[in-house]
């Protein structure tokens, strides 16, 4: 009988384990994501100009690579630590006079906390919230010719603010659509923007990778 208790227990066990080890794999902690899309920056007027004194950009095309890990999570709600970047290859600057560089690239490292509703889901909407650094890097060469007599290089404090969705898609991978807004300091561009300040809104989407 003692033997036959030992069998039952020992079979519980390696059924226990086996199981355990599905639910790792149906349930990973950790994320690799890519995104595409473009950073949106709203108009500035430039004070001192008498006409024609609307700065536009962009909109730049933006690529993001983001790592994540999972904290805590059930069926209603996880958090997940995630350290998202975002690359602006080419921001086009354009104002009637030839003051400012032609374009600038920067980049944003905004680690953050990103809280997932119904993460075992079909759609899982999420928010993320989090604070970093940015780097800007402006062109050499003014928009209509000539050598940028500025600087061409400033770093910033970010603050990063973003929802999206989530949805899986086959085994390992889900689609995901997301917004976010990276709050840095104006880029260096000659002239004065009446703010200190910029909101750099991302819209974009690409494949995550649990694992």
């Amino acid at each position: 009988m003692a033997r036959a208790r030992a069998y039952v227990f020992i079979g519980i066990f390696l059924l226990a384990s086996v199981y355990a080890r599905a639910q790792r794999r149906r349930d990973p902690k950790n994320e690799f994501s890519g995104s595409i899309g473009h950073f949106f920056i709203s108009d500035h007027h430039i004070p001192g100009l008498s006409f024609d004194n609307v700065l536009t950009t962009g909109p730049g095309f933006t690529f993001g690579v983001s790592y994540g890990r999972r904290l805590w999570g059930n069926d209603l709600a996880s958090f997940t630590a995630e350290f998202p970047v975002f690359f602006n290859l080419e921001e086009g600057v354009n104002l009637k006079t030839n003051l400012v560089p032609g374009d600038y690239s920067a980049y944003f490292l905004a680690p953050s906390l990103r809280v997932n509703l119904f993460p075992k889901t079909y759609i899982s909407p999420w928010i993320s919230v989090g604070g970093g650094f940015g780097h800007f890097a402006a062109s050499p060469k003014l928009e209509f010719g000539g050598t940028n007599p500025g600087i061409t290089s400033k770093n910033s404090g970010v603050g990063q603010f973003g929802a999206g969705i989530d949805a899986p898609i086959f085994k390992s991978f889900s689609l995901r659509g997301e917004v976010r807004d990276c709050y840095s300091a104006a880029p260096p561009l000659n002239v004065d923007l009446g703010v200190s300040r910029q909101h750099n809104l991302f819209i974009g989407g690409g494949l995550v990778f649990h694992f």
